[in-house]
């Protein structure tokens, strides 16, 4: 990892030779397969679906979700999932109650914060005691910024976090960072058509090179960069060779 500009930015550039790699579908941690359970949330905005990944001991509880009109098969997430399972983290996805009907729009920011502290509510509660990470890409970035302050988030990972409407950098959002009352981790590209968040506003910044908004050109990477600041600030277990295998 190279350091660029500040101690709190980095620009990581993948291997030569390499795209980064595929996120595994695969979840066995240490000596056990990983426990996946799928199931629904009622929210007062419509159900949520939750996806999640329980790692034996979890030394974490990192919970991610989609983009507007994404879904949390996107590379990133996957990657993510794969990397964090490796250090002991528990990882939910979550599909929230607009795009579970079927909508592409999230519609009011009130009604998506509200349904996702519904959802975090039944998540904390079956890992009591276990520290909470919340995160996403894109508009689910802005969620976990908005909300991570009342849902008792200890940080917050968020990928492709948009800064401005495409062309228009006057509407920044940068007050979601700063406002977000946690540590905040920001992967972004340096071709981001949303732009790249100010490194004074976040804890940390890591800009990948030739990335667009879908970070899909070397998803591996985003999975190793936020399983090590993870590791990192919370003191997790060091990666075991050969503990993930595809399932």
């Amino acid at each position: 990892m190279g350091e660029g500009g500040s101690a709190n930015v980095s620009v990581v550039t993948p291997a030569r030779g390499s795209d980064g790699g595929s996120p595994r579908e695969a979840v066995p941690y240490a000596d056990g397969a990983v426990e996946s359970v799928r199931y629904e949330v009622e929210t007062p905005h419509g159900p949520a679906r939750v996806e999640l990944d329980v790692v034996p001991d979890p030394g974490l509880l990192l919970v991610l979700t989609h983009g507007s009109a994404g879904s949390v098969e996107a590379v990133d997430l996957l990657a993510v999932r794969s990397a964090v399972c490796r250090r002991g983290v528990a990882v939910a996805r979550v599909t929230q109650p607009f795009r579970l009907a079927g909508r592409r729009a999230p519609g009011s920011a009130v009604k998506q914060d509200e349904a996702w502290l519904v959802v975090l509510e039944t998540l904390v509660k079956r890992f009591p005691g276990v520290p909470l990470v919340q995160g996403g890409r894109s508009n689910g970035a802005r969620v976990a910024c908005r909300t991570a302050r009342a849902a008792g988030a200890e940080a917050v990972v968020a990928l492709a976090f948009p800064l401005h409407p495409p062309g228009r950098p006057e509407r920044s959002r940068a007050g979601e960072l700063r406002d977000a009352g946690a540590d905040v981790l920001v992967v972004n590209g340096d071709r981001d058509p949303f732009g790249v968040p100010d490194e004074a506003d976040v804890s940390r910044l890591v800009v990948l090179p030739q990335e667009g908004h879908d970070l899909k050109r070397a998803p591996a990477l985003v999975g190793e960069v936020v399983a090590g600041w993870l590791g990192e600030r919370f003191k997790l277990l060091r990666p075991v060779e050969g503990a993930c295998g595809e399932r």
